[in-house]
């Protein structure tokens, strides 16, 4: 029975860093999420002097990096819920799982409609080079 507590003590503490260090990674994605987001405003700032400022693109490039943090504290609250899980874990787990589903998905969804639209640029800008040429 000393075996098994001590084992329980273990996988404890194994869950807590664990948690632990997925949540920091969470949060480290977020951080870089918006320095990279701010970097891309900039450089979009200079290349779309005068012409409409592609705020869609800024927005999925944030999007992205707030989806990827959810994942990870996804997997946090997965692991904190797996040892002692109470009714306020497991609430917290469905919430983060929700929000992520939603989130990846119209993600997904806002990704395929700028692509689109950056394909559709594209086509145009051939088009005017061609009759130029």
């Amino acid at each position: 029975m000393e075996l098994l507590e001590s084992l329980k003590h273990v996988l404890d503490n194994v869950v807590a860093i664990a948690t632990f260090v997925l949540e920091a990674i969470s949060v480290m994605c977020i951080v870089v999420g918006l320095l990279k987001t701010a970097q891309l405003w900039l450089q979009l700032q200079r290349t779309y002097r005068g012409r409409t400022f592609p705020f869609g693109q800024v927005r999925l490039a944030f999007g992205s990096w707030l989806a990827l943090a959810l994942e990870f504290q996804l997997g946090a609250d997965i692991l904190a819920t797996t040892v002692a899980p109470t009714t306020q874990d497991l609430v917290r787990l469905g919430l983060t799982a929700v929000i992520r589903t939603f989130l990846n998905y119209f993600l997904g969804k806002e990704i395929e409609a700028e692509l689109a639209l950056e394909r559709e640029r594209l086509e145009q800008e051939r088009m005017v080079s061609e009759v130029l040429s």
